[in-house]
């Protein structure tokens, strides 16, 4: 069996949550087993050792796992994308739809440099509104994201030909059909 395919089995459906009709896929069974979480990490590793961004930022708040551990193996600083009121410092925000609601988020106004290549990173892409909103933060500040990474597309729920037709490259490890 294939890295990807192990990713994949260790993914825990739990259905109906956080809504009656949606097939959530945590992440979690494959963080908390060490063998998973390395074999997950290095798929990432591998991707991004030789077309190394100059930063990693991660989405709230799962992306902070991978993208921290991820930068911390690149030899790159990390950048959190945080859900509004939880950055201490002067920030910039974004607001997007989600697939149960809206939200906003926000970066530190220092977090990145004009002409940064930063790798954005999230857990899932679902309806791609939370890595579209990260996107437009980073360049905002002058940052050019290379790539969207996830562990996780839902196809379905329409998120990455979003976030290509905004202009943004996407790489996924596994893709799970039925929300």
């Amino acid at each position: 069996m294939d890295e990807r395919q192990l990713i994949r089995n260790a993914i825990r459906t739990v259905p109906d949550w956080p809504a009656p009709g949606v097939q959530f896929r945590d992440i979690t069974p494959l963080l908390a087993n060490p063998k998973m979480f390395r074999v997950l990490i290095d798929q990432f590793v591998h991707r991004y050792f030789d077309a190394r961004p100059d930063v990693v930022a991660g989405i709230d708040a799962r992306g902070f796992i991978i993208g921290s551990v991820l930068a911390y193996e690149l030899n790159l600083g990390f950048v959190p994308i945080r859900k509004k009121g939880k950055l201490p410092f002067s920030t910039v925000e974004e607001s997007y739809e989600l697939e149960y609601g809206s939200a906003t988020v926000e970066i530190h106004t220092d977090a990145v440099k004009p002409g940064d290549a930063v790798l954005l990173i999230d857990d899932l892409i679902a309806t791609g509104g939370t890595m579209l909103a990260g996107k437009r933060l980073l360049e905002k500040l002058g940052a050019r994201v290379i790539e969207g990474a996830a562990i996780v597309e839902l196809p379905e729920l329409g998120g990455a030909p979003l976030l290509r037709a905004a202009g943004l490259e996407l790489f996924t490890l596994v893709s799970f059909e039925g929300h």
